[in-house]
């Protein structure tokens, strides 16, 4: 048993009355940034392991 769209709708406008959509903005572009940035280093650390493999 889980949330339905109504109760996660009821939930979204009581977290933007709280927060308000401009600090939820921030905080979205900041959990975006990061979870970009964990992306990369992952990506990264990869290529290091391939390339540290292949030599």
């Amino acid at each position: 048993m889980g949330f339905g769209w109504q109760e996660l709708l009821i939930v979204l406008v009581i977290v933007a009355l709280i927060f308000g959509t401009k600090k939820l903005r921030n905080i979205g572009s900041d959990i975006g940034g990061a979870v970009k940035g964990f992306k990369d280093s992952a990506a990264d650390t990869k290529d290091q392991q391939k390339k540290d493999d292949s030599e």
